[in-house]
């Protein structure tokens, strides 16, 4: 099968219900989102959209009620959960609002932690770790500890433990959150210029709208369900 003609991520009627009977709730009623290869898609929604349980599913640690989640054609939902946790660790990269580093291990320690889990070796975990902190602008930075970097800088560190693995997908849940605008728009120059430069397929949370104007597509949710495009309200292009 040529991976390379299929969409990166595919959902097919996705639903997912938590709880039974009259306590149960239907945070997916039955989503259709298909994603390119090399896209830089926004995800925008009010709360309990059904966004963050979408991405969830995208980032194999939630399954779907029913309906079928392909990732380069291959049916998620099937798998098993070693299998998933490989695609985990072998196929997405995470960054979040928070930015999750170990507080007292050095920027070079916490871009390394994925690929001691994978086991590779340690002169090429070093190599690599260096290469993604330089991608994001801390070369030379590598010794210093969370406590004694900015926040812009705390995340560009989880943005480099992000891609050293070199993923196909990107999964950002809020990444400028915490950040003032400064540090915000940085931090998306470094997002765009890894889509761009890497064919990094980003798929990005956000509820501001100024992020997601970085992206070259905007995906909206409410109610469960992707708004049909004709719906959604005008954004503003990529940069």
């Amino acid at each position: 099968m040529d991976t390379a003609a299929l969409p990166v991520i595919e959902l097919r009627q996705v639903t997912k219900t938590y709880g039974r009977g009259l306590a149960a709730m239907q945070a997916l009623a039955g989503v259709d989102l298909v994603i390119a290869a090399g896209e830089f898609v926004a995800v925008m929604g009010p709360s309990g959209s059904g966004k963050s349980t979408c991405m969830n599913i995208i980032g194999c640690l939630d399954t779907p009620t029913t309906g079928s989640y392909l990732f380069q054609g291959v049916a998620v939902e099937n798998l098993s959960r070693d299998q998933r946790a490989l695609l985990r660790r072998n196929y997405l990269g995470f960054v979040f609002q928070g930015f999750n580093l170990l507080a007292r291990t050095t920027a070079l320690e916490n871009v390394e932690l994925p690929l001691i889990y994978r086991g590779d070796a340690a002169e090429a975990r070093h190599r690599r770790a260096r290469e993604a902190l330089a991608a994001v602008g801390l070369a030379g930075w590598e010794d210093h500890t969370p406590s004694e970097l900015s926040g812009g800088q705390q995340q560009r560190v989880a943005i480099a433990r992000a891609i050293v693995t070199q993923p196909a997908v990107l999964l950002a849940d809020e990444p400028t959150g915490n950040l003032d605008t400064a540090r915000s728009r940085e931090i998306m120059d470094i997002l765009t210029r890894l889509n761009r430069e890497q064919g990094i397929t980003i798929v990005m949370v956000t509820h501001e709208p100024d992020m997601a104007a970085y992206a070259r597509r905007t995906v909206h949710f409410r109610d469960g369900l992707v708004v049909p495009e004709h719906e959604t309200p005008a954004e503003g292009g990529a940069r």
